[in-house]
């Protein structure tokens, strides 16, 4: 084997003849999905992947890489076989009923209210 303190060299065992030897599952650290909150109370937003040996080192990663620059409140990293998603083909599920005027809040006329109320109230 190479004698190198380069730890990709050690760590791929590169011999002399510059052969590899076969990989292991180890010897390619995992992708973590990382999810960063700007504030309390703010949803979790994907920024970005990192690759590392475990959880942890992920958390690491994960604040080095994207928590140093913006502001952070609290970071999540996820493994990124442990995500789950929809296929394009599948994109059916989601449709629903086609009129959903109800969730508008154009229905309610209380601008009225609110400029009498106003009116009255002005001191």
């Amino acid at each position: 084997m190479i004698n190198s303190l380069d730890p990709r060299i050690k760590r791929e065992q590169i011999n002399e003849d510059n052969t590899i030897a076969p990989l292991t599952e180890m010897d390619q650290f995992e992708t973590y999905e990382v999810f960063h909150q700007k504030k309390r109370g703010d949803q979790h937003v994907h920024v970005g992947i990192v690759h590392a040996p475990n959880a942890e080192m992920a958390l690491l990663f994960g604040k080095e890489q994207f928590g140093r620059r913006g502001l952070s409140v609290n970071i999540w990293v996820v493994k990124t076989s442990n995500v789950f998603a929809s296929d394009y083909d599948d994109a059916d599920i989601f449709e629903t009923v086609p009129e959903k005027q109800y969730r508008e809040a154009g229905g309610y006329k209380v601008m009225d209210k609110i400029n009498k109320y106003k009116k009255e109230n002005k001191a």
